[in-house]
């Protein structure tokens, strides 16, 4: 009897073998470690870029700059008034208040950063895929990033770039947006050019 059960064991063992798969991967802990390595690789955010600097242009203005602009005010006020225009008298009153506290006061320092996610302004974060293109401007002998949104609003991202390098930010930013290296500027950008250069309302120093 023993004998008897001893053979139908090691046929049934047979039997088993034949149907499992042969060689086996041995998995060894270094294997899962460097899965587990390289999957944290890929899923982890980096950043690829980070400054701080201005929000906007700055410069200070002396005091012919207000002057002249009181006056060009004052001169509008009047020719406003005798066409009973009131509301935009308001309005004009309005801008040339902004633009005293824009020249008044400095801007503060603003974090920007750019990771394989994305671009963070401050506290704002965008997606690339939220994002259309980028270009640059300079406006008052600073360079300014601008991109542009699929989105309606906001539109377009202006970044100021300060100490930083226009081939620097093109590098970061390449590999997840067009450049567009040639925008042709509109007739409100073109006419206020043509003012600023032919009209200051300061002498420069």
């Amino acid at each position: 009897m023993d004998t008897s059960q001893e053979q139908e064991g090691e046929h049934k063992e047979e039997g088993e073998e034949k149907y499992l798969p042969k060689d086996l991967p041995k998995v060894l802990p270094s294997d899962v470690d460097r899965d587990q390595e390289q999957y944290q690789h890929y899923n982890q955010v980096k950043t690829v870029l980070s400054w701080s600097a201005h929000g906007r242009p700055y410069i200070p203005r002396g005091r012919q700059f207000y002057m002249t602009a009181l006056l060009i005010t004052f001169l509008i006020a009047v020719i406003l008034f005798l066409f009973s225009q009131y509301l935009l008298m308001v309005l004009v009153a309005a801008l040339v208040f902004m633009g005293f506290a824009f020249s008044l006061i400095p801007p503060r320092n603003f974090h920007y950063r750019m990771s394989t996610e994305g671009v963070t302004i401050e506290d704002h974060f965008y997606l690339w895929r939220e994002l259309y293109d980028f270009y640059f401007k300079r406006k008052e002998d600073v360079d300014f990033l601008h991109i542009r949104t699929e989105d309606v609003f906001p539109g377009e991202l202006i970044i100021s770039l300060g100490d930083m390098h226009r081939d620097q930010v093109i590098k970061a930013i390449l590999p997840y947006l067009p450049y567009r290296e040639v925008i042709k500027p509109t007739f409100m950008e073109r006419s206020g050019e043509w003012l600023y250069k032919n009209f200051p309302l300061e002498k420069n120093s």
